[in-house]
């Protein structure tokens, strides 16, 4: 196999931003997701039940996993969410996306579709009216990898 001069280049800045990090690829730490938690929650820790994370066991293309979550309210002035923030493991940036909700939205449920560098652990954490929040999680076993995985 013979390689052109693009290829060549594209392979020298590849192994250039290899070693630029040092060697290791670029994925979020478990400090990072823990501190982003802790970041959201306000240091509190959180309980479960209330909310609920729907994200396939499997995912067959990382470019675009679907995930819903979908919380327990009766969304009053007394007692309503807030926001959900969904977090990703394993990504470069665990901080996926928030949502936030209003007394006007009537229910406390959203939908998207993330990308997923590779299997790891989907998080949904809701923070209530009330300072109380919530935590879902589930593990997605991902077969092609959708940041650069």
């Amino acid at each position: 196999m013979t390689l052109t001069r693009r290829d060549a280049l594209g392979l020298a800045a590849g192994t250039v931003a290899f070693l630029t990090f040092g060697g290791k690829l670029a994925f979020a730490a478990a400090e990072e997701t823990a501190a982003a938690i802790s970041a959201f929650t306000g240091g509190k820790e959180p309980a479960t039940g209330k909310i609920t994370l729907d994200a396939p066991e499997i995912a067959e293309n990382g470019n675009t996993v679907p995930v819903g979550v979908t919380v327990e309210s009766p969304m009053t002035a007394d007692d309503h969410v807030v926001s959900v923030m969904i977090l990703a493991e394993g990504n470069p940036n665990p901080q996926v996306a928030t949502f936030n909700f209003t007394l006007m939205s009537g229910t406390a449920e959203a939908k998207t579709r993330i990308r997923l560098a590779k299997t790891q652990n989907v998080v949904a954490i809701a923070k209530m009216s009330d300072g109380s929040t919530y935590i879902d999680k589930k593990e997605v076993k991902v077969t092609i990898g959708g940041c650069g995985g």
